[in-house]
This record gives structure tokens, C-alpha cells and sequence, in this order.
């Protein structure tokens, strides 16, 4: 079992898209837009396949997905976020206790946010959510040479905010995440948004946010 926090972890890091902000179901709008674009039903299988990786990764998944050239997946990709972000301009919710549980930790200890997502999708956004200035330091895909899996967002993340990743704690939903946090010498804790999501490779799964707060 992890210690409580904050007193064992001297920095927290946290994931963004369905982790601290509820974004899945507009990644899954807008995606379920690009394959109807193109004659195709984005599936949950598709969701599962893409979720928390690697635009390369997604790049290349929407082009064989799609049966495009292997050359078209950044441009499909590319549509997906210029989607996303007009939604993400519109509105999003933070994930239960998400919020609550930033606010509680603000002072008390370095904050970090970790994500796969690019700058501009990030900066929309925290900006949308009133989180803008939450964080220490934000690491994004365009930080970094590989995104999740790599451990490269986190090793960051912890640079930045001068704090070794073993003393550091990584909040995250998906595999992806969970392997570039452990990868880099974090402790995990999971939160899943799916049933569907293998986070076995955490140090511990709870099911909210919400039951960090009464260790806080």
C-alpha cells in the first residue's frame, strides 16, 4: 500500500485526458467524426487501441484503420485535433475529485502535468477548466522526443520541478501512461475510466480521485 498523500511523495504528477479532465468522450466525438468523414464506424476497440499513446502510434493506427498510405496518418491525426479543439473551447469537466484534489495539494506540494496530448490541446484546454496556472511545470508531446510508453514526459516533469522521480507520485489511466511512470521511477496510482483497461502494472487502482482526498 502507498503512503498517504502528501507526506510520502515530494511531487505529484498528474496525467490530463481522463485522468484530471474528463476529455475521453470528446477524443471519442471527435474520432467517431473523422472515421464517419471517411465511411467508417469508430469502434470501442478503436478507442482502446489509441487511447493514452503516441500521435505516431494513433497516426499509423488511423491510416491502416482507414486503408490509407501509411504518409496520410499525421494529416488524420491532425483533423482529430483541429476537432478537438473547438470542443475543448466550448466546455470540459474535471473527472470526479480531480479539481477538489488539485486544489487541496496547490502549496502544499510541486505539481506536474504529464501529457501525451500536444501543447495547444493542453493550454486549451487547463484554460477552459480555469487550471491554466494549477501547475509548476506542463509537459506535453511537443516537449519531449517519445511520447507514452517513453518515460520521457515524466523524467521531465520531475527535471523540471527538481524533485527525483522516486520521490515523486504519478496519477494515470492507461496503460500507456502507467509504463512511461513506472519506466521513469515513479510510484502510480491508476484510475480507471474503463473496465476494459489493464492498469496491473500500478502500484495501486482506485476507482476516483475522490479517495485521495481523505488522505490529503
Amino acid at each position: 500500500m502507498l503512503e498517504p498523500l502528501p507526506d510520502r511523495y515530494r511531487a505529484v504528477v498528474f496525467d490530463m485526458d481522463g485522468l484530471l479532465l474528463d476529455t475521453e468522450n470528446l477524443w471519442h466525438e471527435a474520432e467517431t467524426e473523422l472515421f464517419r468523414q471517411h465511411g467508417q464506424t469508430f469502434t470501442f476497440d478503436d478507442k482502446l487501441a489509441v487511447m493514452g499513446t503516441s500521435f505516431e502510434h494513433t497516426a499509423g493506427y488511423f491510416a491502416d484503420r482507414l486503408g490509407r498510405p501509411a504518409g496520410e496518418g499525421q494529416a488524420l491525426v491532425d483533423r482529430v485535433y483541429e476537432i478537438m479543439d473547438g470542443m475543448l473551447r466550448l466546455q470540459v469537466q474535471g473527472r470526479p475529485g480531480a479539481i477538489e484534489l488539485v486544489e487541496r495539494l496547490r502549496g502544499r506540494v510541486p505539481m506536474a502535468l504529464a501529457s501525451n496530448s500536444s501543447r495547444q490541446l493542453v493550454s486549451t484546454a487547463l484554460a477552459t477548466a480555469g487550471l491554466t496556472d494549477a501547475f509548476d511545470a506542463i509537459i506535453t508531446a511537443d516537449d519531449v522526443v517519445a511520447a507514452k510508453p517513453a518515460p520521457d514526459v515524466y523524467l521531465l516533469a520531475c527535471e523540471r520541478l527538481g524533485v527525483a522521480p522516486e520521490d515523486s507520485l504519478a496519477l494515470e489511466d492507461s496503460p500507456s501512461g502507467i509504463a512511461a511512470a513506472k519506466a521513469a521511477g515513479l510510484a502510480c496510482i491508476a484510475v480507471p475510466q474503463f473496465a476494459e483497461t489493464d492498469v496491473s502494472a500500478a502500484d495501486r487502482v482506485i476507482d476516483s480521485l475522490e479517495e485521495l482526498l481523505a488522505e490529503t
